[in-house]
C-alpha cells in the first residue's frame, strides 16, 4: 500500500470543507451520442478504465507520526485496497437539462471514506447526447491534475511522445542539517513575504463595495449554468484593444455582472467586487509533489463603469500590475501561507479558514486548461466542457473558464437560493462579448 503525504494547501482544502461547502472541483462534459445507449456504454467504459488508474484509487487518511511535530495532524493519500469503481461511476435516468442535474450533484459532498471523486453519467432525453459530470476533491487533485485523471478514463488521445519525467526522491521527515543556514535565510524571507501579504490583504478590504447578491448567506444549495462564446470574437477584441485573452475574459465577467445586477434591480453603481484570479505555481515537468501549488492575483472588477472598453482597460491595468509584482506577493497570494502552517494548525483552524474566505475576496474567476485536440468517450466526441469551481463560505458565485477547440466555455456555480436567476447571468456573458465587439467597431 503506497501513501503520499498531503501538501499543506491540500490539507487546508481537506479540513476547511463542510457539508454546506464541499471543496470539490467539477467539469461537465457534453457528448454527441452515436446511439440512444451511448450513455450506458460510457458508464461501463468509465468504470472499467478507472480500475486501472492508480490516482483514482487514492483515498485520504489521517496520519499521526509521533516524533515529527510538523506532520502531526496531517493526512495522506493512501491506495484503497477495496476500491470499487462502480461506487464512483454512477449512471442516472435520462434528463432534459444537464445543468439542473449538475447543480443538484455539485451540492452533494463526496464520501470522505472513499477515494474522493465521482463521475456521473447523464443521458439526454432525446437520445442524441449525454453528459458526464466529473467531481474531484481539491485535496485529491487541482485543476491540472483533475484533467489528467479525467483524460485517463476517456478515449486515448494521440499525443506526441514525451520523455519520462525524472522521479524526485521523497522528502525526508527531518531537514538535512547541512542545509540549515539556507533554510534559516529562507524562513526570514518567508516571514517578510507573509507580512507583506498580510498587509496587502488588509489594504484590499478598505473601501470594498461589493453586492449583496455576491455575498449572501450560504444555503448549501447549488445551481450551475454555462455559456459558450467564440474564441475568435475574444481575439478580435484583444487585438483591437490590447492586453491578453484572459484580460478580455475577466472584463466580460465584469460587464455581465453589471448587466445582471441592473436587470434584477440590485444596481451596479459603485460596485467593485474583489475577484481572486488563481495562478498555478506547479512546475509542469516535476513529478513530485503532486499537490496544489496555488497563488493568485486579486483585482477589483469595475462593475460600476458603464463603458465596456474602459472596463477592459481597468482589468488589463490591474492584471499588468499584479504580474509585475509577481504571484508571490500581494493580497492574492494568501494561499502560499498554507506552506508555513503546521499540519495540526490546518486541522484545528480549517473550519475557521473556510469561513474567512469572504474577508479575502468576493468572487472567484479561474481558468482551467484543456487540450486543444478533440476529447472522446466510446467514440462519442465532446462538444462542450464547463468547468466548475468550489463555492466558498459567504460567497454566492464562482466563475470558471475553459477554452476548447475554438470556443470559450464559462461554467458558473452559484448558491441556488441567493442566485435563482443564474441563467440570466450566463446570457449576460454572451451579451457582453457582443457589446465589446460593437465597441471595437465590429
Amino acid at each position: 500500500m503506497t501513501s503520499d503525504l498531503l501538501a499543506p494547501l491540500d490539507l487546508a482544502f481537506w479540513n476547511m470543507e463542510s457539508a454546506e461547502h464541499p471543496m470539490h472541483l467539477g467539469a461537465l462534459g457534453v457528448f454527441t451520442a452515436h446511439s440512444p445507449t451511448a450513455g450506458a456504454h460510457a458508464a461501463d467504459l468509465l468504470a472499467g478504465r478507472a480500475a486501472a488508474v492508480p490516482g483514482l484509487r487514492m483515498r485520504i487518511r489521517d496520519v499521526w507520526p509521533l516524533g515529527f511535530p510538523y506532520a502531526f495532524g496531517g493526512a495522506a493519500r493512501v491506495s484503497d485496497p477495496g476500491f470499487d469503481p462502480r461506487r464512483h461511476v454512477l449512471l442516472h435516468a435520462p434528463t432534459a437539462d444537464f445543468h439542473t442535474e449538475a447543480g443538484r450533484l455539485m451540492q452533494r459532498p463526496l464520501d470522505r471514506e472513499r477515494p474522493p471523486w465521482e463521475a456521473h453519467v447523464l443521458p439526454g432525453e432525446d437520445g442524441t447526447s449525454f453528459a458526464v459530470l466529473f467531481k474531484f476533491h481539491h485535496a485529491l487533485a487541482d485543476g491540472l491534475r483533475a484533467l489528467t485523471l479525467a483524460a485517463a478514463v476517456l478515449d486515448p488521445m494521440d499525443l506526441p511522445a514525451r520523455r519520462p519525467r525524472p522521479e524526485e526522491p521523497p522528502k525526508a521527515l527531518l531537514p538535512d542539517v547541512r542545509k540549515l543556514p539556507g533554510l534559516v535565510r529562507g524562513a526570514v524571507s518567508d516571514l517578510g513575504r507573509a507580512l507583506d501579504i498580510g498587509a496587502s490583504v488588509a489594504l484590499s478590504s478598505v473601501g470594498v463595495c461589493s453586492s449583496a447578491a455576491l455575498t449572501a448567506e450560504s444555503s448549501g444549495t447549488r445551481r450551475t449554468a454555462g455559456v459558450v462564446v467564440d474564441l475568435d470574437d475574444v481575439h478580435h477584441v484583444r487585438k483591437a484593444r490590447g492586453g491578453t485573452v484572459n484580460d478580455v475574459l475577466i472584463a466580460v465577467v465584469a460587464g455581465a455582472l453589471r448587466r445582471w445586477l441592473d436587470e434584477r434591480g440590485d444596481g451596479s453603481e459603485g460596485v467593485a467586487p474583489r475577484a481572486l484570479i488563481p495562478v498555478s505555481k506547479r512546475r509542469p515537468r516535476t513529478a513530485h509533489p503532486q499537490g496544489n501549488r496555488l497563488s493568485g492575483y486579486l483585482i477589483r472588477l469595475p462593475v460600476f463603469d458603464p463603458d465596456p472598453l474602459a472596463r477592459l482597460d481597468t482589468v488589463r491595468t490591474a492584471m499588468d500590475r499584479n504580474k509585475d509584482a509577481g504571484p508571490n506577493r500581494g493580497a492574492g497570494a494568501v494561499a502560499l501561507l498554507a506552506d508555513h502552517v503546521p499540519a495540526l494548525g490546518h486541522r484545528l483552524g480549517g473550519p475557521l479558514a473556510g469561513q474567512g474566505a469572504k474577508l479575502w475576496f468576493d468572487i472567484l474567476v479561474t481558468s482551467v486548461p484543456l487540450p486543444s485536440i478533440g476529447l472522446k468517450l466510446g467514440g462519442n466526441p465532446v462538444t462542450e466542457v464547463y468547468p466548475f469551481a468550489p463555492l466558498a463560505h459567504g460567497q454566492s458565485l464562482a466563475v470558471a473558464i475553459s477554452t476548447y477547440r475554438g470556443q470559450v466555455h464559462y461554467g458558473l456555480v452559484a448558491d441556488a437560493e441567493a442566485v435563482p436567476d443564474l441563467d440570466r447571468l450566463a446570457r449576460a456573458l454572451g451579451e457582453e462579448v457582443k457589446e465589446l465587439l460593437t465597441a471595437c467597431g465590429s
